[in-house]
């Protein structure tokens, strides 16, 4: 399909993904007697993923991710022409839906621009548990390492036709799961940038560590799986 048209999808794929899994966490995660809690913020991010990855998957893949372009990439499904446009548009789609998000909650009387207030991320003190730096790297590499894993056996030839969408998104969610207290859960450097943008302060000077660590694990996770299947090739 046209290129622009991919891109226009990966615009809207991040964009949903951002706008669910942030706003579920700025909106409502802590909401008096309701809030939704660590659970509701998982499942709204893989609810965003599995959701658009059944609207416009067959139009541009659906990453979502600038981690999942160079981790496709690496797994040799995709190809590194385009993985620069991909992750344009998918870091604008980020930046439009935090500014969609700081809008709306700065519609509220005692809305403050405080330190992860738009659910950025971060390690040591702006760890949600305290974690230090060590532990938020092996974290986001861990789990966007088996993230890509997931969707590259998800997405093989081999797999059962129709049911990537799900695995994917129920992977999401496990990683929100376990890794929320750890960084507020990255493994995506798009979905890190649009909110660290707005908030600035801390959450920008880390924001480098949530473009590393992820592409990292990615990229590891392609090759990784690039040799498995050559290994069943042969």
């Amino acid at each position: 399909m046209d290129l622009s048209k991919r891109l226009g999808a990966e615009f809207f794929g991040t964009f949903w993904l951002v706008l669910g899994g942030c706003g579920s966490a700025v909106f409502a995660a802590a909401f008096p007697d309701v809030g939704i809690g660590l659970l509701g913020v998982s499942l709204a991010f893989g609810l965003t993923v599995l959701t658009m990855v059944y609207a416009v998957g067959g139009i541009s893949g659906g990453h979502f991710n600038p981690a999942v372009s160079l981790g496709l990439w690496a797994g040799g499904r995709f190809p590194a022409k385009e993985i620069i446009p991909y992750i344009i548009a998918q870091v604008i789609g980020a930046i439009v839906a935090t500014a969609v998000i700081y809008f709306i909650a700065s519609g509220k009387a005692d809305f403050e621009m405080k330190a992860g207030a738009l659910a950025t991320n971060g390690y040591g003190e702006h760890s949600p548990g305290g974690y230090s730096y060590m532990a938020g790297l092996l974290a986001e590499i861990s789990m966007t390492f088996f993230f890509l894993f997931i969707i590259l056996g998800a997405t093989d030839k081999r797999a059962p036709a129709g049911f990537a969408g799900i695995a994917i998104g129920l992977a999401l969610t496990l990683i929100h799961l376990v890794s929320i207290p750890i960084t507020n859960t990255s493994v995506n450097p798009a979905r890190s940038t649009g909110p660290a943008l707005f908030e600035g302060g801390i959450a920008l000077g880390q924001i480098w560590f949530f473009w590393v660590m992820p592409i990292i694990g990615a990229v590891l996770a392609g090759f990784v799986y690039k040799y498995f299947q050559s290994s069943d090739q042969e």
